[in-house]
Order: C-alpha cells, then sequence, then structure tokens
C-alpha cells in the first residue's frame, strides 16, 4: 500500500546528541515504497549535533520566507490543525478533541483520503466478493463439506457498487463522527505559509488563513507511475481506476507483485481473468518473509491463471488504442536490454505510492522534501533543511515515509497529540502489522529472518525459528483450509520476539496476538502461558508461541502466569 509494498531494512542512526536528547533512533523503516525507489536520503549527524540529509539528487535549498509569514502568532484560532483528513488525520482529529483540544481539518478532496476512498476500504469489497467466488467455484472444496453448488456467477456492476457503496458509508460515517465530536471540517487546500500559519480555499476563491498552536501535515500518498508508462484510466490503471472495476479484461498484466499486485491478482483472477506479473526483482513477492513468499507462490500463483516474468522492467506501456492491445515492452533489469514484448487487454500499474507533498508551501518554513517525502524524527516532528527542528509542526503517514500503512498513519497521529498535549510518546513501528488480504491471507509483524539474522549479527546475539502449521489445527481443518504456516522468530536466550509471519485462513485477524506482544515487550515465556479456546484458530499462535525454546525463565510479575491451587 513499491515497486512492491514491502517491508525495506531499518535504517537507524543514533539520536543522543540531538537537541530533543532521544534514547530512540531515527527509523526509516519503510512498508511501502523501498528507500531507492525514491533516492531516500539518509540522516547523519555533524559535529554540531544537526540532522543532515543527504540523498541523490537532492533539490536545491530554500530559505525561509522572511516578512509576517515568518513570524508566529500571539494568539491562534485553533490547537490544532490537520491538513488531510485521511485514516491518519482522522485518527489524530479525534484523539484530539478527546484531550480537549480546539481542532480543525483541512481536506481540498473527499473525507478518508485514500484509504476509505481509494484503497483499503473499496479493494476488501471487492476481495471479499472474489474469496466467495473462488470458495463457490471450487468443487473439490465443496464436495469435501458435502454440498452442491450450481456454477457460480457475478454481476460486474453489482460488485463495483458494493465496493462503492461501502467506501460511501465508511466516508459519511467519518464525517459525522468528527461533526459529532466539534471538529471544524475547512474545505480547501491547505498550504502552509509560515510558522503555526495555514490558508486553505478551492480554486478561483479566495484564500482564508488560520493559525494553530500546533499543525500535523497527514497529506497521504498518489500511485507511483514510474516513466515510461501512459495511464489512460481505461486499458492502462493505476489502482485507483481498478476499483471502480469497470471491466474485467479476459488477461491483465499487472506490473509489481507487492501487496497492491497480490490482492488485485486474487480478484481477477477470481472474477475469470488471466493475470501476468511483472517484477522487477529477481522473485515475486519480495517485501515478504522469503518462506512465506515461497509457500504464498505456490499456493496464491501456481495453481491459478497467472504467469510472470521476474528481473524485468516494464519500461514502456502503451494503451490500447485504434483496435490494438496494451503493449508493455520488457527490459531486463541487470542488462538493460530489450528482453520481452506483451500484448494484453490491460495493464495494472502497482509500483506503490509517492507522497502527496507538493504544493504545501514547506519552501515557507525551510523545509526540503527528500524524493517528496518530509523527513521528520521518530516524534514525527518536522526537520528543516539546516537540520533542525520545526517548532510546532508534524508530519504523519504516508507523507513521510516511514511506514506506508494507514492505520500506522492513524498511530503517528494519535502519537503526536500525545507530545502536544504534554506527554512524550514515540511508536514502535516494528509493533505495526501488516496484512495481505488475499486467499488465504498473508499477515506479518516484525522483522522477516534475513532482517533478523542480519541484526543478531550486528548486534552479537542468536536468534531461533519456530513454525507451525494449519494443518494441526481443528478449526482450519473443519473449514477444510488447513494449507498455511505461522511463523516466529525470537531471541532463546531472553525470548524476545522479533517478528512473526502468518500464511493461512484469516492470517489478518491472528496477527494481532503477536503485534501486542511486541508493542508490550511480552516476552515468549510469559504469553505461552495465555489460554485459546478450542477449538480457534487462535491455536495456531498458542501452539507456535508454546514450540519455541527460550532458555530465560517466567517473568514471577506476569499478569498470566498464576498459582494453582493445590
Amino acid at each position: 500500500m513499491h515497486s512492491t509494498l514491502s517491508f525495506s531494512q531499518a535504517t537507524t542512526v543514533p539520536t543522543t546528541n540531538y537537541a530533543f536528547h532521544s534514547q530512540s533512533p531515527i527509523n526509516l523503516r519503510f512498508c511501502g515504497l523501498r528507500r531507492e525507489a525514491f533516492g531516500i536520503s539518509i540522516l547523519t549527524r555533524s559535529s554540531s549535533g544537526r540532522v543532515r540529509l543527504s540523498t541523490r539528487g537532492r533539490s536545491k535549498r530554500t530559505s525561509a520566507s522572511t516578512g509576517n509569514n515568518g513570524t508566529p502568532p500571539k494568539s491562534f484560532d485553533y490547537d490544532l490543525i490537520i491538513i488531510g483528513a485521511g485514516v491518519g488525520g482522522h485518527g489524530a482529529a479525534l484523539h484530539a478533541v478527546e484531550k480537549g483540544l480546539k481542532t480543525a481539518i483541512i481536506e481540498g478532496d473527499v473525507v478518508g483520503g485514500t484509504c476509505v476512498n481509494r484503497g483499503c476500504v473499496p479493494s476488501k469489497a471487492l476481495l471479499a466478493v472474489s474469496g466467495r467466488m473462488r470458495e463457490l467455484q471450487s468443487e473439490h472444496h465443496m464436495k469435501a463439506l458435502g454440498l452442491q453448488v450450481s456454477a457460480a456467477g457475478y454481476d460486474r456492476q453489482g460488485v463495483a457498487d458494493h465496493a462503492n457503496n461501502l467506501a460511501s458509508k465508511i466516508r459519511s460515517n467519518l464525517t459525522n463522527s468528527m461533526k459529532a465530536l466539534g471538529v471544524d471540517i475547512l474545505t480547501g487546500f491547505g498550504t502552509i505559509v509560515g510558522p503555526q500559519k495555514v490558508k486553505y480555499g478551492k480554486v478561483g476563491f479566495t484564500d482564508n488563513v488560520v493559525t494553530a498552536k500546533d499543525i500535523i501535515i497527514a497529506t497521504g500518498s498518489v500511485p507511483f507511475v514510474p516513466k515510461g508508462i501512459e495511464v489512460d484510466g481505461k486499458t492502462v490503471i493505476t489502482s485507483d481506476h481498478a476499483l471502480k472495476l469497470e471491466f474485467v479484461p479476459d488477461w491483465i498484466a499487472i506490473v509489481g507483485s507487492g501487496y497492491i499486485g497480490l490482492e488485485f491478482s486474487d480478484v481477477y483472477t477470481a472474477l475469470g481473468s488471466e493475470v501476468t506479473f511483472i517484477e522487477a526483482l529477481d522473485q515475486l513477492m519480495p517485501g515478504f518473509d522469503p518462506e512465506i513468499s515461497k509457500l504464498a507462490q505456490r499456493v496464491l500463483i501456481n495453481p491459478r491463471k497467472i504467469d510472470y516474468h521476474t528481473g524485468v522492467f516494464a519500461t514502456k506501456i502503451t494503451p490500447a488504442r485504434d483496435g490494438k492491445p496494451v503493449i508493455v515492452e520488457l527490459t531486463d533489469a541487470k542488462t538493460k536490454e530489450h528482453k520481452d514484448t506483451l500484448e494484453v487487454d490491460a495493464a495494472l500499474i502497482a509500483t506503490g505510492r509517492a507522497p502527496f507533498t507538493y504544493g504545501l508551501g514547506l519552501e515557507n518554513i525551510n523545509v526540503v522534501t527528500q524524493r517528496g517525502f518530509v523527513p521528520v524524527d521518530e516524534r514525527m516532528r518536522v526537520i528543516d533543511a539546516n537540520g533542525n527542528l520545526v517548532p510546532h509542526l508534524y508530519c504523519i503517514g504516508d507523507a513521510n515515509g516511514k511506514m506506508m500503512l494507514a492505520h500506522a498513519a492513524s498511530a503517528q497521529g494519535i502519537s503526536v497529540v500525545k507530545q502536544v498535549t504534554g506527554r512524550d510518546h514515540v511508536l514502535n513501528h516494528l509493533s505495526v502489522p501488516a496484512a495481505c488480504f488475499t486467499h488465504p491471507e498473508i499477515s506479518m509483524v516484525g522483522l522477516t529472518e534475513p532482517q533478523a539474522r542480519e541484526k543478531a549479527e550486528k548486534e552479537g546475539f542468536e536468534i531461533s525459528v519456530a513454525k507451525t502449521s494449519f494443518k494441526a489445527n481443528t478449526k482450519a481443518l473443519a473449514e477444510n483450509e488447513g494449507e498455511g504456516l505461522a511463523k516466529l522468530i525470537y531471541r532463546p536466550d531472553n525470548g524476545e520476539i522479533l517478528g512473526v509471519h502468518i500464511f493461512g485462513l484469516h492470517a489478518a485477524d491472528l496477527i494481532h496476538e503477536a503485534s501486542n506482544a511486541v508493542a508490550l515487550g511480552t516476552r515468549i515465556q510469559d504469553i505461552r502461558f495465555a489460554v485459546h479456546a478450542h477449538p480457534t484458530l487462535s491455536e495456531v499462535l498458542d501452539e507456535l508461541f508454546k514450540s519455541a525454546k527460550v532458555k530465560a525463565p517466567a517473568s514471577t510479575s506476569s499478569p498470566i502466569s498464576e498459582p494453582v491451587a493445590a
């Protein structure tokens, strides 16, 4: 939600000499676009203690504007102004009102942002349809359950309406929730004109200027389209267009095999399309744990009407016109030589997302974006071109690039509100889960096995891996859905959970026991005593934690370790 929506290795630098004296590292860990895709900078520290940003192709520095725009106002219209009413901005606004802050949110498009209108929400509606279609179409699965079903069919417009109606409903719910709590919704495009000062308005109308003690940038992202690809919104499309489901092509090429590409392959193949993946790296699903990727390919790719090309770039894609099909030209990623040409009915560009930060007026406060991303520290505080913190300015969500997930944006927004109301807080991004809603689902939290091994080698500790199969779970077998694996990566010396990866039925729901354990710092030797209802899928995690070999004893203060009556 990179060329694939993938996790890249965390890049950190110590911050003990910064003016804000944080002991936590600056985290540039991405879920979404890899740093290399946009030439994202590395934060370094000069001898003076300032944060410096370096990147290939860095744009020219712009000095802060002078005059009235450079002077903070003495009184404010609001305690907090949020630019962008997506999931991140909405979460921050609700928490701010709960804490007693007079809050306004500026939105130039529609409330709900990408997630609600062009992302998570409508895509889950389409995936709900694809899941049911897939089940009804599986004669083997139905027969195993003793069911007889006639040929399953679908109404394309009805499916599209389901997705659109869900988005409308959630958008209305978000709008009403903010209005009910007294959040002022200001319509227009927001631009920072100086310290603690924002203007907003619609094109062709007079701008309004408002002030706030604190400002949060939450403008999100847009689909990233590589050079050479011509998007016409009909036969060459992004996820924005695909969610409208205006037609179901017989053959569609999907560029990128990350979260977005995988989910749409699930939808299109369930509705009858043939799919061809085009992946720049040498393997499909490069952002996932390699063992999970291998199993997922065996279940989600190989048995379906899907073929793929890896290690190639789609260097040119021409939409269908004049009776000709969509033309996709493939170039070898290593040699840069022409490799193949595909003729397909449609092409979906699923190469990740780019930050939507153009026109924010960041030059007015001497902030230089790094390939579009707003530079921030681990507390989401914006950093200017000189490496200094910009007072009272924060950036959350896709616009800062730390972790391009809707729920990560919301968590970052809540973290910022905690800070501006007097409680220091740093979000642990390694505790934020991610999920891919294919059938079956994929979910994860923390590090992949290669990332964990690299960390262990650098820091001098050992790691171990535990696994359990869905084939041993009663509930999964009752559903005739025994295909799946849960994997735990941990430290055997102290029981620290480094990563958990799940592929199987309802994996997206199961991951939260693990992510909450990581967030709370719960060790395996303590959580293994938790009781799980039988028979439930949650027992997959129960068995996973119990199978881990931890040398450290259980904590005597563990709330779930209770004495047993004699």
